[in-house]
């Protein structure tokens, strides 16, 4: 089988052909995400890599199968997907190493906040010592939303690091995930007053119609006086000018992001001369991740080259381009 990726490459160093040994007898070919139309010939599956899959791609095309290498698929026109016979998967953050990569950056950037860490290197360049003064994760309390597999990974550091943890998910009734103690669980309904009582507020959701901008001004402004904001879900959950605004009017202290409203986002824009902790989007990008989300793929592919049921799919076409037992 063809399978298109649409970038050049996973990350640097890490090209897609190294799966070429998981995937023995299959072609992979790789594009930027504005040439896709001219390499859609002859694919069998397209890989989106967060490059949107429109209508007019999958009308151009005749693959049958859309796999993420990732779990977001919020670039994917799944309805649409699905009208048109198309199959449509991803990979779960559980098993890939996603989740654990990406909670080990949002522990980094929790603590490049809590040390203060801009201020660090200038006095550091001023060769200044003992200065400036920094806090501590311990004994304070962190707000996760989305208690998902991300949401589960970063609680469980957090919670090793003696942080007290209130969570936030669509279904309260599940309580909290095995083998995490938080203090309670509750749904998107008392946002208000869980907001209030934690020094650091962690977004772990996806992007949806439900999502878009849940950080606007009224959210932020009932968050703690001083607290701190980590977005490692999506950008499209933050009003970057609310956010904006309440970092300049001190309401916030700080902010730390990965990923953004637009990628790749203008780095001269005026919410990054606040105190915000930024990385482009790489909080899943690891070795480790590459290697584990290659073998889940790779098994996932062989699977639908022999005509059996795929893993992690999302959608059931009525009527498929390709007939999977």
């Amino acid at each position: 089988m063809r399978i298109l990726c649409c970038h050049p490459y996973y990350a640097p160093g890490l090209s897609w052909d190294a799966m070429k040994a998981l995937l023995p007898g299959h072609e992979i070919v790789a594009c930027s995400r504005n040439e896709i139309r001219k390499h859609l010939e002859g694919v069998d599956i397209l890989v989106p890599f967060a490059a949107p899959i429109t209508r007019s791609i999958m009308e151009q095309g005749t693959f049958g199968l859309i796999h993420e290498f990732a779990v977001g698929l919020d670039t994917v026109d799944i309805e649409t997907a699905t009208r048109a016979g198309i199959w449509v998967a991803h990979l779960p953050s559980s098993t890939t190493g996603n989740a654990d990569s990406v909670a080990e950056l949002t522990l980094m950037h929790m603590l490049l906040l809590a040390r203060r860490w801009k201020e660090a290197q200038v006095a550091f360049a001023e060769r200044r010592i003992w200065e400036p003064p920094g806090s501590t994760l311990l004994g304070k309390t962190a707000c996760v939303i989305g208690l998902g597999d991300l949401g589960t990974a970063i609680a469980k550091r957090l919670h090793a690091l003696g942080m007290q943890l209130i969570g936030i998910r669509r279904h309260p009734e599940q309580g909290s995930p095995n083998d995490v103690s938080f203090q309670r669980v509750v749904g998107m309904d008392a946002f208000p007053e869980v907001l209030r009582e934690a020094d650091y507020v962690i977004l772990c959701l996806p992007a949806t119609c439900e999502t878009h901008h849940l950080f606007r001004a009224e959210t932020l402004a009932a968050m703690k006086p001083g607290a701190f904001l980590i977005n490692v879900g999506r950008g499209a959950l933050v009003d970057q000018d609310a956010l904006l605004d309440a970092l300049r009017s001190g309401h916030l202290a700080g902010a730390s992001l990965d990923v953004f409203w637009e990628e790749p986002v203008d780095p001269q824009h005026p919410l990054f001369q606040q105190n915000v902790t930024v990385t482009p989007h790489i909080g899943g990008i690891t070795d480790t991740s590459f290697w584990l989300r290659a073998r889940a793929f790779a098994a996932n592919i062989q699977r639908y080259a022999q005509g059996q049921a795929l893993l992690y799919v999302v959608n059931q076409p009525p009527h498929p381009r390709v007939a999977l037992c």
